[in-house]
């Protein structure tokens, strides 16, 4: 079974190695690193994220209840204030 890459298609090594170098003449050694390392802690970080969202407990689902309405629109306090 040949493993290939999906995104690699028909690249073969000399042609990595080419791509390779020319990134490496267009960025410099000192770059490279530096996003290597901001590449992995985003990954890092999206993991932590979906660990966290995977970890906490689903709140329970809401249900919406509508208030009851009377058909008189006075208040109690109104009523007491009337029958006075």
């Amino acid at each position: 079974m040949n493993a290939t890459l999906l995104f690699l298609g028909g690249l073969g090594m000399q042609e990595i190695l080419l791509i390779g170098f020319f990134i490496l003449i267009f960025f410099g050694a000192g770059k490279i690193p530096e996003f290597m390392k901001g590449l992995g802690k985003g990954v890092r970080e999206f993991k932590e994220g979906i660990r966290e969202m995977n970890s906490e407990p689903t709140p329970p689902a809401r249900t919406t209840s509508k208030p009851t309405t009377t058909s008189d629109p006075t208040t109690p306090e109104e009523e007491d204030g009337k029958k006075d």
